[in-house]
Order: C-alpha cells, then sequence, then structure tokens
C-alpha cells in the first residue's frame, strides 16, 4: 500500500516541481467537478453488499490518502496501521453516506479525524492555543497583507533542506501540519480544505498563514546562507 510519493519525503520535488492547485473554472478542485458517476456507482455497489467495490475504492483512494496520513506521521509503519484503520472505519460507516458531501470530501474528513486523533494518543501535546492563534492572526496586518504572497516552503532548496523540512513540520500543531500537507503537499484549494475540516476558508488561510511563518523560523538559518 506505499505510496512512492510518500516514500521520498514530505517535500520532495515541492520547490522544483510546485503541486498545480487543482482547481477549475468554477473555483472548485478538480476532484470535485469530475463526473462523480464513478465513486456513486462504486458506493452504491458497496452499500448493496459487494465487497469488490468497496475494495476499487480503497485502490483509487490509498496513494492520495497514504500521501496525506504519512505526512502527518512521518512514520511509514504508523501510516500503514492507520490506513487499514481509516479504511475498515469508511467500510463500517459506509450505510450512513448520503452523498450530501463527495466521497472524496468523505474519505479525506476521516483520515484527517483518525490521523489527529492518533498523534494526540501517542503523547504528544502543544502548549499553545490553536483557537487563540485562530482568533489573532486574522488581525495580523502580515496576513492581511501577504496571505497570497510569497510561500516559504516553496523558496526552500529542499535538495539540502529535505531532513531539515520534515523536522520542522514535525513540530507544528496536528492542525497546522494538515493543512500544510494538504494545500502545499497534495495541492488542495482552500475551499476544498475548508470543506474536510468543517472550517471557514479564513480560517484555512489563517492556519497556512501561521504554519508557513512558523517553518520559515524554524528555517531561518538555512534560508539566509
Amino acid at each position: 500500500m506505499a505510496s512512492t510519493t510518500a516514500s521520498t519525503g514530505i517535500f520532495t520535488d515541492l520547490h522544483s516541481n510546485p503541486p498545480a492547485k487543482l482547481v477549475g473554472a468554477s473555483g472548485k478542485s478538480m476532484e470535485e467537478e469530475r463526473p462523480l458517476t464513478e465513486d456513486a456507482e462504486l458506493v452504491a455497489r458497496t452499500q448493496a453488499g459487494d465487497p469488490d467495490a468497496f475494495s476499487d475504492l480503497v485502490k483509487k483512494y490509498s496513494p492520495r490518502l497514504y500521501s496525506l496520513v504519512y505526512n502527518m506521521t512521518s512514520n511509514h509503519e504508523d501510516t500503514n496501521d492507520l490506513l487499514q484503520d481509516i479504511f475498515a472505519k469508511a467500510y463500517r460507516s459506509i450505510q450512513g453516506f448520503r452523498g450530501k458531501s463527495s466521497f472524496y470530501t468523505w474519505m479525506h474528513s476521516i483520515a484527517v479525524n483518525m490521523s489527529i486523533n492518533f498523534l494526540k494518543k501517542r503523547g504528544r501535546r502543544y502548549s499553545l492555543s490553536l483557537d487563540d492563534v485562530d482568533a489573532n492572526i486574522q488581525n495580523d496586518k502580515e496576513f492581511i497583507d501577504v496571505t497570497t504572497g510569497t510561500n516559504p516552503v516553496r523558496e526552500a532548496d529542499l535538495g539540502e533542506l529535505q531532513q531539515r523540512l520534515n523536522e520542522a513540520m514535525m513540530k507544528l500543531s496536528y492542525e497546522h501540519r494538515i493543512v500544510v500537507t494538504m494545500f502545499d503537499i497534495q495541492g488542495m484549494p482552500h475551499a476544498e480544505i475548508s470543506k474536510i475540516l468543517g472550517v471557514s476558508e479564513g480560517t484555512v488561510r489563517s492556519r497556512l498563514f501561521y504554519a508557513h511563518r512558523q517553518l520559515q523560523n524554524y528555517l531561518e538559518e538555512f534560508r539566509s546562507k
């Protein structure tokens, strides 16, 4: 179930090949714009008791979800175990899926929530209140001025700083790490991240801004060389 993207590290090729924003003319992600008949058919067949249909969904979403989880845990063994639990939960819950969101969004929401719960159980704690950050950062003049500006992650020389970037990512809170993973690594637009996390787009932007600033601080001594 391992992913080539995940196995090469958190930010591999991000600098030389920044992820294209998967946005169509409507402003939605290309995953959202793509006809949903395939997923809908596979979900309906799964709900009717066809295990092969769910296997097809697992094959379709495993690479992307593996990358998502790995960039949260930075551990391949944990990622493999967690991904199995994520698909098991999805299978148990799929009878309750009614298509109010895309299956893509529903599946990613499960993966995000289970990854964060796993990390919390693993015992990592952060003293900084996320609510305080979200409330304060959106009034920050720098945030207002440069939200759509330069991204410190993409400026880094990833060939030299791969290990340092991985370490810096692990210093972020779970919630900040996940938005960096989805936006910078997987190329999701703000609107899609907002749906998956169940927060406003403004909150997504503020978390990204704060996370980018923290990463920039962690890497400042290397960026200045």
